[in-house]
């Protein structure tokens, strides 16, 4: 099966049934996205499919062909995506880690789509879904506004 990934044609040789997850992590060596619940609920394995945020985790492979699909690797090659990443690296927004590359996707997406400076609590409404027992909420936050005005900044 052919796939677009980080903009790049692919082809994977994947069992019935197999997600996506599998088939990035398995057959094409992207391990950013993670598996974490299986379930859809705690985010570690978001990538963008087609710029929206997605659980590859429960999305079968089969129905990717002719999507385009952003892993969190593809978001240091992004103008936004370094911002962002710059912004978790300088605020210290990682603990163990486990669950950053899915808060990365999901502010990412959202962040594209803002036409204003979000408040602490628009961001913690957007990260609410994403699961982290680290403690680093407070610094995940600070790195999401100070993303987001960084990107305001170099916007106008």
């Amino acid at each position: 099966m052919r796939l677009c990934v980080n903009g790049c044609d692919k082809v994977v040789a994947i069992p019935t049934g197999a997600t996506l997850l599998e088939a990035l992590r398995n057959q094409l060596g992207l391990t950013a996205a993670r598996f974490g619940c299986g379930l859809e609920q705690c985010g570690a394995c978001m990538v963008l499919v087609d710029d929206v945020p997605r659980h590859a985790c429960q999305i079968e492979v089969a129905d990717m062909a002719g999507r385009n699909i952003r892993t969190p690797e593809a978001l240091q090659e992004d103008a936004l995506g370094r911002i962002l990443i710059d912004a978790f690296v300088t605020h210290q927004a990682a603990q163990c880690g486990y669950c950053l590359s899915g808060i990365l996707i999901t502010a990412y997406a959202w962040l594209q789509s803002l036409d204003h400076l979000p408040s602490r609590a628009e961001i913690a409404t957007q990260l609410d879904h994403h699961l982290c027992r680290c403690g680093a909420h407070p610094r995940i936050l600070a790195a999401v506004a100070a993303a987001a005005k960084a990107r305001a900044t170099a916007v106008a």
